[in-house]
């Protein structure tokens, strides 16, 4: 692969921790698809990585556990396109994406806010009218 794999800033999946697999894929092709390993399956040993900080490390491990085969290894499959080359692009995209969003900080904490006057008095006030509306659907008395 030309492009290295970027995680977030400068951090970077070395090539050495990759190991790509290739088999054939199914789907359109003729012909050709009998004959080439047009999948890709990417895997990365994530627990035994030493190109993210341990924080991110340790992060990636505990949102990506689901996805882990052992626990430890994170397994990427395309096989969208006829071409090696464009399946290997997407799985490297793929793996990136992933490994960006598992890393990311937690989002900031939500601090609770109390309702102004204005909003409260609004409120209220859109209640009351939409209860007279339907006080006044009622069915008409005979007197």
């Amino acid at each position: 692969m030309p492009e290295p794999i970027r995680v977030r800033g400068s951090v970077v999946v070395p090539d050495a921790e990759l190991v790509w697999r290739f088999s054939r894929s199914s789907g359109p092709g003729g012909q050709h698809v009998n004959t080439s390993d047009t999948q890709v399956e990417l895997r990365y040993d994530l627990a035994a990585s030493d190109a993210l900080p341990p924080v991110w490390k340790e992060r990636a491990l505990e949102r990506l556990a689901h996805r882990l085969v052992d626990g430890a290894v994170l397994v990427v499959r395309a096989s969208e396109h006829r071409s090696q080359w464009r399946n290997r692009e997407v799985a490297a995209a793929r793996l990136a994406s992933l490994l960006g969003e598992a890393t990311a900080p937690p989002p900031k904490a939500r601090r609770a806010t109390k309702p102004t006057r204005g909003m409260i008095e609004r409120r209220l006030e859109t209640k009351r009218h939409r209860s007279q509306l339907k006080q006044g659907r009622g069915r008409l008395r005979p007197e």
